[in-house]
């Protein structure tokens, strides 16, 4: 089989192989059959070897470029086509900011572990209308609706599975209920999937094993939440969830640092409408305190609280213990203690 190679000057393999004065002439050896069997093995070996693709070109050793506008890699130096017809795989169209770019793109939502499936199966809307906008006729509302009720069959095939589906949903209540972001609902999700996935389940409740993921994913992340308000949004008592989550993460392994009381510092500051000047002087006062060692075996949320209370006296702005204990949900006895010992840790006078 007689192959035909071109250069860079228009001509071709076999128009120099017929006359050897002009290849000679140009500067270029002439290859004879053999060489040209012998070099067209070589370069399919290394062509088609594992994972490997060839970056030199096989003629003259240069290096090669890709033409993206014509689908072509070239050699750089002596302009030999190596490839043609190449795919690209890039969009048809073209974005020149943020919003045609977001309005052009026709990809679907990208995959999250908050949904039981990962967001890769279909939903079908609950507007009974066409993609027109038109209402549909009642013979094609009905099919429509017999079409969602198998879809959501489908999508949840197994006993696993809608464990999963029920566990995520509850897990996202929650979290929208005490202001979450996203992440924390994402770590949450996975540690549910390997609760699940080590059977660990059996004898507990999913509202109790949701909750207690919750729970470990807001401490893992830095933004923790007291268990009593974990204990007001979700469906299981305080009791439950102490012990579920003490069992998940001992079976799971799970690396939870103790709660950092400036983790609090700045909600109840603006739940409470406090000053920028406040939070930095509460984060002072619980520095000082950690500093000098009296934070051990002290609820993080009652330093807290007395911090930003202690903090809104040294500022003179107003605020009573009552209005601090209904947002800490913590007593105002427990501030009373707390923010005396804050003050002494620090050395500021007893307000």
């Amino acid at each position: 089989m007689t192959e035909t190679d071109t250069y860079s000057d228009g001509g071709t393999e076999r128009e120099r192989l017929a006359d050897p004065s002009d290849a000679s002439a140009s500067g270029e050896r002439t290859r004879t059959e053999p060489d040209r069997t012998g070099e067209e093995s070589t370069t399919v070996e290394e062509t088609t070897g594992e994972s490997e693709r060839t970056t030199t070109c096989p003629e003259c050793g240069g290096q090669l470029a890709t033409d993206t506008e014509h689908g072509e890699t070239v050699c750089s130096d002596c302009g030999l086509v190596v490839e043609a017809d190449s795919v690209d795989r890039g969009p048809e169209w073209r974005a020149f900011n943020a919003g045609e770019r977001d309005s052009k793109s026709r990809v679907g939502a990208p995959t999250t572990n908050m949904m039981h499936d990962k967001g890769l199966s279909t939903n079908i809307g609950w507007q009974d209308k066409d993609a027109y906008g038109k209402s549909l006729s009642s013979r094609q509302r009905e099919k429509m609706q017999r079409l969602r009720t198998w879809n959501e069959r489908f999508r949840t095939r197994d006993s696993k599975e809608r464990n999963l589906k029920q566990a995520l949903g509850e897990i996202d209540r929650m979290a929208s209920a005490l202001g979450l972001p996203d992440n924390v609902r994402e770590t949450a999700s996975v540690i549910y999937r390997r609760a699940l996935g080590e059977n660990l389940l059996p004898g507990r409740s999913i509202e109790g094993v949701a909750t207690a993921s919750l729970y470990a994913a807001a401490r893992q992340v830095g933004n923790p939440r007291s268990l009593d308000e974990f204990t007001a949004v979700s469906r299981v008592e305080k009791m439950e969830l102490t012990r579920t989550y003490r069992y998940v993460v001992r079976e799971l392994g799970l690396r939870v640092q103790p709660a950092d009381p400036t983790s609090y510092v700045p909600r109840f500051v603006s739940r409470l409408d406090l000053s920028d000047e406040t939070e930095r002087r509460a984060r002072e006062l619980l520095d000082d305190a950690a500093s000098a060692g009296i934070t051990s075996g002290k609820s993080p949320v009652g330093l807290a609280a007395a911090a930003v209370y202690a903090a809104a006296l040294l500022t003179n702005e107003k605020v009573t213990q009552s209005q601090v204990s209904d947002v800490a949900d913590i007593s105002e006895v427990t501030i009373r203690n707390r923010y005396k010992e804050l003050l002494d840790a620090s050395g500021t006078v007893n307000a």
